[in-house]
């Protein structure tokens, strides 16, 4: 199936890039290093990784960008080819230099663990060289983007880091960060301060620019980093503005694979493997990377082993965010209030699961479009089959964390959709009470639910008055603009959040689901 292809690794793949626990010998545990890759009993690097040049810089080395891209170059690599596009990784927060420690100490290799209902298998990857310094000012940073051997700029750095205003969808320009950036260009705070920079540089020297490769969840994520590049450009330096857009690329992606946080958990079942690993990364048996083919100074060939290079990649990421990320916001908010700790705990609830499925296939799989050998409502069965899958712990905590741009990014656009239609909206209202009441700060044990969204003071605020005034949530007219004089979704609202304050959350969703 075209859709997958190379997502969910064949058997013949398995028995070359991974070895499961039950074939290794439990002897002894082998610190992650260069030196002792030899000593491993599981898969590893087979290239001489002294011999990698780097050709990729990117941003935000987090657990997804190693189970997912990371992988896709190490599989290249593994195959003889792409040894000049190694990665060197970065980042731009204080709290990216533990990242790197962690990194830097074990030679930038990871251990990978594939979490298959069936069987834990593993393998060590090695297609990042370097990890570079986190400082303020982002010198290091602006310097290796600017060296003409990296030729693609990639970024994992959330749904909300784009600083895009979340009514408009325009550039937000007043921001903090960003006026800082624009007062002072050659120390900026941003990563996309330091591309601006790196840009002024190449251009000074007469070099082309690099491609911009955005892999976070957001829809025309591509097209959304070249607003937020090329606008703040144009804030400090119009001319350069005008050449990022004339000679740069910024193509679309849509990425996907589950790879949870690490807790000492993860890093055990990296010792279960003989391996001391101190940021292990465990994920789902399932892959997935559809990008746009515009990269003006060249790129690897990841079609090779599976990644997919299409013209019409928002109808793939449609599918996937409305499906998949808006769902994943249908069943955390719920989840947490009901003390539910994992995603597939929240599939294992049927009152869950029952609201999961029918939001689903009445309302939001009615915005999605089919896409080459496969339907939305097959789609949805993969995805119920994904999170259902205890053995992937991925929290429900995690996954509600940012809401205030999850929701306005995954759900909202498709409740817009419903309404234009003339289509049903009650599930997708029943999601934004459920998400109104967690953001009230308490569970229904009466547990506190600390703060999970950087404007978290703020929704708590309207969450405790909509306990009285439901309209009181709705009117955050930086979440939700005019929705709230949307009469079949306001009314339907007020009656959702009513009842969940009155009998609870359990009751909700019996009336909606009939479970």
């Amino acid at each position: 199936m075209q859709f997958t292809e190379g997502a969910v690794l064949n058997a013949r793949d398995r028995e070359v890039a991974q070895t499961s626990n039950a074939e290794r010998p439990m002897d002894k545990l082998t610190s992650l290093s260069n030196a002792t890759l030899g000593d491993l009993t599981v898969a590893r690097p087979q290239y001489d990784r002294a011999a990698l040049t780097p050709g990729i810089v990117h941003i935000g080395v987090g657990n997804f960008h190693r189970a997912h891209q990371a992988w896709y170059l190490h599989r290249l690599m593994q195959a003889g080819e792409a040894q000049d596009w190694a990665i060197l990784g970065a980042g731009v927060r204080p709290y990216d230099s533990a990242m790197r420690e962690k990194l830097l100490a074990q030679d930038c290799l990871t251990t990978l663990i594939e979490l298959d209902p069936a069987e834990t298998s593993a393998e060590v990857i090695g297609s990042m060289i370097d990890y570079l310094p986190i400082e303020d000012g982002n010198a290091a940073l602006i310097r290796a983007m600017a060296d003409p051997a990296i030729r693609i700029v990639g970024l994992t750095v959330t749904e909300s880091g784009y600083y895009i205003d979340p009514v408009t969808k325009g550039f937000d320009a007043a921001h903090p960060d960003i006026q800082h950036d624009v007062a002072q260009p050659e120390t900026p705070r941003t990563a996309f301060g330091a591309i601006v920079a790196a840009l002024r540089l190449r251009r000074a020297e007469g070099l082309s620019p690099f491609t911009g490769l955005s892999c976070d969840n957001l829809q025309g994520n591509g097209d959304i980093l070249r607003q937020t590049v090329v606008s703040l450009a144009r804030l400090s330096d119009p001319t350069l503005a005008d050449w990022i857009e004339d000679n740069g690329s910024f193509p679309n992606s849509m990425v996907d694979c589950i790879a949870p946080a690490t807790g000492p958990q993860e890093i055990a079942l990296a010792r279960d493997f003989g391996i001391v690993d101190t940021a292990p990364v465990t994920h789902e048996a399932f892959r997935q990377w559809v990008i746009e083919d515009n990269f003006c100074a060249g790129r690897p060939d990841w079609d090779k082993v599976g990644a997919t290079f299409s013209s019409d990649v928002h109808a793939y990421e449609k599918m996937k965010i409305r499906i998949l990320n808006a769902g994943h916001q249908v069943l955390a908010n719920v989840g947490d209030l009901m003390e539910i700790e994992t995603i597939s705990g929240c599939m294992a609830n049927p009152q869950i699961r029952a609201l999961f499925r029918k939001v689903q296939a009445e309302e939001i799989t009615q915005t999605v479009v089919p896409v080459p050998d496969m339907t939305p409502l097959a789609y949805l069965d993969l995805i119920e089959q994904r999170f259902s899958n205890p053995r992937i712990v991925d929290t429900t905590r995690r996954v509600a964390f940012d809401g205030s741009a999850r929701h306005t990014g995954f759900v909202l656009p498709i409740l817009r959709d419903q309404l234009a239609a003339g289509r049903s909206v009650s599930g997708l209202a029943l999601v934004e009470a459920l998400w109104a009441r967690m953001c009230e700060g308490t569970r229904e044990d009466g547990s506190t639910i600390a703060p999970n969204d950087p404007l978290w003071n703020e929704l708590q605020t309207c969450a405790r008055a909509a306990k009285e005034r439901p309209e009181a949530w709705l009117e955050q007219e930086r979440l939700y603009g005019d929705l709230a004089q949307a009469a079949p979704f306001r009314d339907a609202f007020v009656g959702w959040l009513a009842l969940i304050w009155a009998e609870g959350c359990s009751a909700a969703l019996s009336k909606y689901a009939d479970v």
